[in-house]
């Protein structure tokens, strides 16, 4: 009987401490998913913003400040945060080449500052002397041809 109680209390032991070592573990793997699912999602807006602002460069009357308008509210409905310090390069007189041909084009360029929230503050956990925490730049271009030359 004793060892029937020895017994069951060592397994008990060794349950607890297969969840310390591996709750740790899945957990961080969950919170990568969320983090880059967050970070996949935030690049989609950026390169919707793109495009919305070549759709606009592309108009014949449109101005470089109205493209910058439009990816702007582009971002602030995408909800990012940092929407204000989105950096838009716009370029009206473009030339891309079309198969033998050359044509006029836009091509809108954006850069957004992104941080991740969770792991940053994990790598600083096990790196106190890592960069991490400081934004880094996503960037996403977008080109279309103008139709009327």
């Amino acid at each position: 009987m004793k060892n029937r109680i020895l017994s069951h209390r060592s397994e008990r032991g060794a349950a607890m401490l297969e969840v310390a070592l591996t709750l740790p573990m899945l957990l961080l793997v969950c919170v990568g998913i969320f983090e880059f699912g967050r970070a996949y999602q935030t690049w989609q807006v950026l390169t919707n913003a793109a495009r919305e602002g070549a759709r606009v460069a592309v108009l014949p009357s449109s101005k470089k400040a109205d493209v910058e308008d439009r990816v702007k509210d582009y971002l602030q409905g995408g909800e990012l945060g940092k929407w204000a310090d989105a950096d838009v390069d716009v370029n009206q007189n473009a030339t891309i080449s079309i198969g033998a041909s050359n044509a006029k084009a836009s091509i809108v360029t954006v850069d957004y500052p992104f941080s991740f929230m969770v792991l940053d503050g994990v790598v600083r956990l096990v790196s106190p002397a890592s960069t991490a925490g400081e934004d880094f730049t996503m960037s996403a271009s977008a080109e279309m041809r103008k139709e009327s030359q």
